[in-house]
């Protein structure tokens, strides 16, 4: 009996000093936080495990070219991981200051095409994203974007604004989501989102095209067809399709002129989808009904830039993602593909792995 219990303090003396061994390991790593508004439960999980770098600056806008840039510069020598919270690119220079310790950028943000693909896999630099999590609230924006185009809330807020009310039995007329077909760019998660969400309004058909049919469409009553099809029938075409070589200005001259007179564009993906002068050609000359964004190029849009004139085009500021629970969970699964790349464990949403 004594020699058992001997063995068992034993045991769990060495499980102990291995777990202490193993985080003071950890602890000398360092990871490089991009920006100052990064959610205090992504921190927490970080700090329990690593020494933890982060900017004091903010990675976005002005701010994230200018002071963020030489501050992550001076930050980034030796650093194991980078988290980054930014929608800006990261840089040969930047990569090269963070030098060979480097093994992750984990991208808070579902899209990676800002995080310089071809230069991390050079490098042997593993990548990871958080695409699952933002799913649910980016679903709900485009339907959001659908409501306000189809009841055409620009043109009617513009009116509570400025006092003067169109007042009648056929004044300012909508489209409604009941009875409409709805096309879909890309049946992934967000896409399949977004069906999901919609089955309560009485959508008549909905459609999807993409490089192949998926067993989630049929399951979603959602009809595979070809480009062409869905923008000769969708009364809402939705891009939800990441940005790359094929998908960059995929919605051009040439793609608008086949949608229906009738028909809103909503875009959630990335601005760069869309060929924004041709975009501002439709709505001007009334070929398409309408459009709802919540992604452009640049961002911010200037307040003066030419599609800001439309009266059938609503804008959001890239807001997709923006809700407390979303961003928290975006910032943990962020810290967890850090903790697990570190620590020779697989990614939990890798890029590449």
């Amino acid at each position: 009996m004594i020699i058992c219990v001997t063995l068992l303090v034993l045991c769990a003396f060495v499980s102990q000093t291995g777990s202490a061994e193993i985080a003071a390991m950890t602890k000398d790593l360092k990871v490089l936080v991009s920006s100052n508004d990064y959610n205090e439960a992504g921190l927490k999980a970080l700090r329990e495990h690593f020494t933890v770098l982060q900017s004091k600056y903010l990675h976005f806008g002005e701010e994230g070219i200018t002071l963020n840039k030489e501050e992550l510069l001076r930050l980034a020598p030796g650093i194991s991981a980078l988290v980054w919270v930014s929608h800006h690119s990261i840089t040969k220079e930047l990569l090269d200051a963070a030098g060979p310790s480097l093994k992750l950028v984990a991208t808070v943000s579902a899209g990676y095409n800002h995080c310089n693909v071809d230069e991390l896999k050079t490098r042997g630099i593993k990548l990871s994203n958080t695409p699952d999590v933002l799913r649910p609230a980016v679903a709900e924006i485009a339907i959001a974007l659908m409501l306000a185009t189809g009841r055409r809330f620009t043109e009617n807020l513009e009116q509570v604004h400025s006092g003067q009310w169109e007042i009648g039995f056929q004044k300012v007329l909508g489209q409604e989501i009941r009875g409409s077909t709805v096309g879909v760019f890309g049946l992934g998660g967000i896409g399949q989102a977004i069906v999901k969400r919609l089955a309560g309004f009485e959508v008549e058909k909905f459609l999807y095209t993409g490089h192949r049919e998926k067993p989630q469409g049929k399951e979603l009553g959602a009809h595979f067809v070809s480009k062409d099809e869905l923008l000769a029938q969708s009364d809402f075409v939705i891009l939800a399709v990441p940005l790359n070589n094929e998908t960059k200005l995929m919605v051009n001259k040439e793609l608008l002129g086949k949608m229906k007179k009738n028909a809103i564009l909503i875009n959630v993906g990335r601005g760069d989808l869309v060929d924004q002068d041709a975009l501002y050609d439709a709505l001007k000359n009334k070929q398409i009904y309408a459009a709802g964004l919540d992604v452009t190029t640049p961002e911010p849009l200037p307040k003066d830039h030419k599609l800001l004139t439309l009266p059938n085009l609503f804008v959001l500021p890239h807001i997709g993602s923006a809700t407390v629970r979303t961003r928290d969970d975006m910032g943990v699964l962020a810290a967890r593909n850090v903790i697990n790349a570190l620590n020779g464990k697989p990614l939990l949403t890798p890029v590449l792995p």
